[in-house]
């Protein structure tokens, strides 16, 4: 990745980080209205970035749901779901 992407990402991972320490969903449009005050490119670099990771987050948690289920299943003498 380039600077701005790099830079971007990182803050990201911050605000992320901040919002699960807080709970404050604020955050991210206060960093955005700096961002886009100063820089457009910035502001779309973060915003793309926090969507991949925030969208990541739900993917892996999804996926880790999906095999909790199936290990109990299996374990509780069912077959599981491998396809659903």
């Amino acid at each position: 990745m380039g600077v701005t992407e790099d830079l971007a990402d990182e803050l990201a991972r911050d605000v992320i980080k901040a919002i699960e320490a807080t709970g404050d969903e604020d955050i991210i449009g206060e960093i955005t209205k700096v961002l886009g005050a100063s820089s457009q490119t910035a502001e779309e670099a973060f915003l793309t970035a926090l969507r991949v990771r925030r969208a990541n987050i739900k993917a892996r948690a999804l996926l880790m749901d999906r095999l909790r289920r199936f290990k109990a299943e299996k374990e509780a003498g069912g077959e599981g779901h491998p396809k659903g």
